[in-house]
């Protein structure tokens, strides 16, 4: 019933707003798509409050962007200088770029889009910037308050938008230079758009495309009968078969893992609520559940076996430590970290003690998540066996921000922007929102984070950005202090028509957005 009801609406949706659109799909070769691949943008479509910094902008351009390798290449931009001390950034940009409406696109145009950011103080984090200034029609100057390595993920991850055309519905009616315009965006139903015959890149191949806002059931049901051509559903639905489509996956840092308080009990936030936990403060705590982990058993129970091992926030990116890999699953190394430490079991109760402390804490995941709450589960399982006793609760997200500083949480992040280890993982983040929600911290780390941030050379930034997560003797991961349990990074699964290729997918961020169309040019029927 569910499925003819999902089928029946499409029909009407699809046929209601695109006459000829049946007609095309029975020829299967055609030049529009069908796709539902995630949520409908909240705020609308403007890169001033966030928009396109997952995936594709599709209407707009961006100075610079990241190839399926993650390097930094030119967009919008042919190339940038930055000055010795790091707070300059002079940018020069391409100029034959026309906008959608076939207005030029100029320096104007950049130095209105982040000045209107700047202002709105939304997502898009440019407290570093102290002033953009236009020198000409092709050259943007950026100052920043202090040297910032990171600071190109924001000129890659904002899209420009047009200074002569931008209002209060911009998000829902917006104009720019990126290879698609919209056409229709039906809310909570769907978004239609064209190719933009402005567009200055690499022709798109396909001309007309519809994005549908389907719930996981309703988008399977979809994919099912034929009425979409790539489909994003989730792992436990991977073992179902839909005729004419293939599922392709692909590696992703939207990873899940387990943050501890990392101090001890006694203080407070400014609004009231606990911070620490003398249990998790233990390092023996948190290095034996690292350890003893069956990562593997996760990824095959919990994630149909779509997934990989995760030591890291960053595993797989250009500024992960390799070395921070260790061999987990390890019970009796686990039980030995404990013994050495003065874990033990007093009262024959299978909880182990130390003083007067039982190794026993709460363990929060978002209710409404399955994948958190299952592993959430499964780990308090495997715990036992160390005479580690977790209590495993869902709640509210409200709930969870009163307690994630005394409690340990299931998280999840991952991003192309390195500066994430830094709000992960700095002392000077501590507290902030769902930064270092812990209150970890470690000098010898803040001062590679720092160093990795403040770097004039990329390459150099890395090395700092490594070193903070292992250096030999000390850092961030589980070799270390251990201040998280990173469990897992999930496969993102999608049925894609057979026929259709969707290009190299590069490893995809956290799940937000719409990361499978950061390629949507290179899309096409290959058969």
């Amino acid at each position: 019933m569910i499925a003819f009801v999902v089928i029946f609406s499409l029909s009407i949706i699809l046929t209601g707003c695109t006459p000829s659109h049946s007609s095309q799909r029975e020829g299967g070769k055609k030049d529009e798509l069908v796709l539902s691949i995630g949520g409908e943008p909240d705020s609308g479509f403007d890169p001033t409050t966030g928009w396109g910094r997952y995936g594709s902008p599709l209407f707009q351009s961006t100075l610079f962007k990241r190839d399926h390798d993650l390097n930094v290449t030119n967009d919008l931009a042919t190339h940038y200088e930055m000055s010795e001390d790091g707070k300059s950034w002079t940018v020069f940009i391409r100029d034959d770029v026309t906008f959608s409406d076939g207005k030029p696109l100029t320096a104007h145009d950049v130095e209105f889009t982040f000045e209107t950011a700047l202002h709105k103080g939304s997502v898009v984090d440019l407290n570093i910037l102290e002033k953009v200034e236009t020198v000409n029609d092709t050259t943007v100057k950026f100052t920043l308050k202090k040297a910032q390595s990171t600071f190109m993920n924001t000129l890659i991850e904002t899209g420009i938008v047009p200074k002569h055309a931008y209002g209060k519905d911009y998000g829902e009616n917006p104009i720019g230079s990126g290879p698609y315009q919209l056409v229709q965006w039906d809310k909570g139903q769907q978004l239609m758009v064209k190719a933009n015959p402005e567009y200055y890149g690499k022709k798109p191949y396909f001309q007309k495309i519809t994005f549908l806002f389907l719930n996981e059931d309703a988008t399977f049901a979809a994919a099912g009968a034929g009425e979409v051509d790539v489909a994003a559903i989730p792992a436990s639905f991977s073992m179902q078969q839909v005729p004419g489509m293939r599922l392709e996956k692909v590696k992703s840092v939207d990873n899940r893992g387990i943050v501890f308080p990392y101090v001890k009990s006694g203080n407070l936030t400014e609004e009231g609520f606990s911070i620490g936990n003398d249990v998790t403060a233990d390092r023996a705590i948190r290095h034996a559940i690292n350890i003893a982990v069956d990562r593997q058993l996760l990824i095959d129970g919990v994630l149909e076996g779509y997934g990989s091992k995760a030591y890291t926030s960053v595993d797989g990116l250009p500024w992960w430590n390799p070395e921070t890999v260790f061999k987990d699953g390890d019970i009796e190394g686990a039980k030995q970290v404990l013994k050495d430490s003065g874990w033990l079991d007093k009262d024959g109760d299978g909880i182990l003690e130390k003083g007067s402390l039982k190794a026993e804490f709460q363990l929060y995941y978002p209710a409404e998540d399955d994948i958190r709450q299952s592993l959430a589960i499964s780990v308090a399982d495997m715990m036992k066996p160390l005479g580690i006793h977790i209590k495993v609760e869902g709640a509210s997200w409200d709930t969870i921000e009163q307690k994630m500083h005394s409690n340990a949480v299931m998280m999840g992040w991952g991003s192309h922007d390195p500066h994430e280890i830094y709000t992960v993982y700095s002392s000077k983040t501590a507290g902030i929102d769902y930064y270092n929600t812990g209150f970890y911290q470690n000098k010898q780390v803040d001062e590679y984070l720092e160093k990795a941030l403040t770097a004039t050379d990329s390459q150099e930034a890395i090395e700092y950005w490594k070193k903070a997560q292992w250096d030999g003797t000390t850092g961030l991961s589980a070799k270390g202090d251990a201040p998280w349990a990173w469990l897992v990074n999930l496969d993102h699964l999608y049925l894609v028509k057979d026929g259709l290729s969707i290009g190299k997918q590069r490893i995809h961020p956290h799940g937000h957005g719409w990361p499978v169309t950061h390629n949507i040019e290179e899309w096409k029927w290959v058969e």
